[in-house]
This record gives structure tokens, sequence and C-alpha cells, in this order.
């Protein structure tokens, strides 16, 4: 039996960036799972606070060369890989130098939140398909960490649901107390529109005043994750109008197997559906 594949999509990882308790999770959970016998892949943003030479990142020249179009405009994804120290891993990075290279992650030296956030965010989730799409590698769970992958499960199911890589993947969502959407406005929801997507479908990332990226991620998922304790009270009445099933918090070092089992009873309930 081939190994079942999980893909990791995230917006922090340590040693790469640490902004929060994310970081810390998602730089042990790729290894744990791989250890227990998934084949896993790990997609995050080259930021510009990376350090190319001391975490010894280079190009991957075969995966390079794509162009992803943002309201309109083409910017190049350059793909990056470094081995993850003290483990038999890679993560690869999407990095563009309009997007990325400046040295700060998502605000300024100021502590004001970039203008270009949203774009930033619809070129990396776009990019993780096409990414993935270039890997030929279909994955059985794609499991996002952090608002900024939010688009990826509305993509797999609206975009990219037909396509041989992408159509049998369950998607998990984590949702964090963590706040991106602050420099948003509407025109997000035109921008994060690819491929004619429908205005209802790109709908549940507002509530009509603002954006809600966490709300927009957990209407698409297959199954979620509270990866904060505490959780907006409008976050908190999504996942329990969800219906679908959840992961409660709990501490990182009990979270791992735990989500382990979470995976396989998702992979478990595809397999009885298909012979049923």
């Amino acid at each position: 039996m081939s190994k079942k594949r999980v893909l990791f999509v995230t917006q922090e990882m340590k040693p790469y960036t640490t902004l929060s308790e994310m970081s810390e999770l998602v730089r042990k959970l790729p290894q744990f799972a791989q250890d227990k016998g998934f084949e896993i892949r790990v997609l995050m943003p080259r930021f510009g606070t990376i350090n190319e030479r001391r975490h010894r990142l280079h190009e991957v020249v075969r995966l390079s060369g794509m162009n992803i179009i943002v309201d309109d405009e083409d910017y190049p994804l350059i793909i990056k890989v470094a081995s993850l120290p003290g483990a038999r891993m890679q993560v690869y990075f999407l990095d563009n130098e309009e997007f990325f290279k400046r040295k700060f992650v998502f605000e300024d030296e100021e502590g004001k939140p970039f203008e270009d956030n949203q774009d930033r965010m619809v070129f990396f989730c776009k990019g993780v398909m096409e990414t993935v799409k270039k890997f030929g590698w279909a994955p059985d769970i794609i499991h996002c960490h952090g608002p900024m992958t939010s688009l990826v499960p509305l993509f797999q199911k609206k975009v990219y649901h037909n396509d041989p890589i992408f159509e049998d993947a369950k998607v998990v969502y984590s949702v964090y107390n963590n706040d991106l959407e602050s420099s948003f406005d509407d025109r997000f929801l035109e921008i994060a529109a690819i491929n004619d997507l429908e205005e209802e479908d790109i709908a549940p990332y507002s509530n009509g005043t603002a954006i809600k990226l966490n709300e927009g991620g957990i209407t698409y998922a297959d199954a979620l994750v509270r990866g904060s304790n505490e959780l907006p009270a409008d976050v908190n009445e999504k996942i329990e109008a969800s219906g679908v099933e959840t992961q409660q918090f709990i501490d990182i070092d009990d979270q791992l197997q735990a989500t382990i089992d979470f995976y396989n009873t998702l992979i478990g309930e595809e397999e009885e559906e298909e012979e049923a």
C-alpha cells in the first residue's frame, strides 16, 4: 500500500519564521507525520526575514518559471527549497521579489500592516496550487495553517476540484487567533475570485463590513483544528455551525499524535465511501 500524503501549507514555521504558537507546531507536526509513515510536503512564503545563506535555500529551477496573475498583473513565482535542520525533510518556499523581498513579514518597522498583504496572500495561495500541480503529487490531506492560507480550501473546492491532483484531497484548516486582514478591503473579494469564481463563492470571506479570512477558510474546509486556545466569538460560532469534524485545542505535545489520528479518521471515512 502506498504511503498517504499530507501537504502542509503554512504562513510560518520554526526556525524560518517565529511569529506565534503556530511556528512551533508546524515545525514538529510534519516531521512527526513523516515518522508515522506519511509522505509529506511543506510549502510556505519566502519572507525577506528568512536568511537564505544561513538556512541554505536554493532555487528549484524545474519548479520555477511560472507566472501568477494577481489583479490582472503577472508576477514571477520562484520556488526555493531547504533541508530542515535535524530532520530528513525539505521545506519549499514560494518567492517573488515584489511581494517578499522586504525585511518584514506582515507589518513595516512602525507596526503598520502592508497595504498589499491581500495581494501577497492571493499570490501565495494560487502559487501553492500551481506548485503542487507542477510536483505532480496528489495529496490525500491538505493541512492549512494560518489565515494567509485560508483561500486554499476555496480554491480546492471551487477551482481545482476536477484536477486529478486535488480532486480526492481532504482539506484541514487550523484556526488560529491571528489577525491578517486588518489592512484588507473589498478589493480582496475581486482579486481572490480567480478563474471566474462567482460572487457567492467568495462571499464567506466577508461579513458585509469587513474581510474575515478565518470564516472563509472554515466554510470550505472538510475538517477543522482549533490551533489557538482562545478564538474570537464570531470565529467560535462559525466553527460550531460548520458541522464538520473538529479537533479541539490541546497542547502541542499531545496534539501531534491526536492530529495523526485525526488524519487517519478522515482518510478512513473517504475509503469507506469509495467501498460503499
